[in-house]
């Protein structure tokens, strides 16, 4: 009675709570190397520069001398960099937005028809 339920919780473990804890952990390394000047996107579809930064707070020059000030956590990603492909939706057209949801395993099992 004891085995099936420790190979289930093994089983999400390593395909879903590991993979989240990662991809946490990357999200809190790349807001903590933020610095200004960087472009980013916000979780609310904002594309900005940063003009000045906090630890809690962040100023985003958004367009010709319009600055928002949003929270540091609403930060989805750098624009232009390695890390902000992993954060960033796919783009149209890609094979990534052709399989919405399914990500992981089952993307590389069941995603592309090549």
């Amino acid at each position: 009675m004891l085995v099936p339920l420790l190979l289930m919780f093994g089983v999400f473990y390593f395909l879903l709570i590991r993979p989240q804890q990662k991809k946490q952990r990357l999200h809190k390394e790349m807001l903590r190397a933020l610095k200004v000047g960087d472009r980013v996107l916000t979780t609310g579809g904002l594309i900005g520069t940063i003009v000045e930064g906090g630890e809690q707070f962040i100023k985003l020059e958004v367009a010709d001398k319009i600055r928002v000030e949003i929270g540091r956590s609403y930060i989805v990603g750098r624009i232009g960099s390695k890390e902000s492909k992993e954060a960033l939706p796919a783009a149209e057209g890609s094979e990534e937005a052709a399989a919405p949801g399914l990500g992981g395993l089952l993307g590389k099992l069941f995603g592309s028809k090549k």
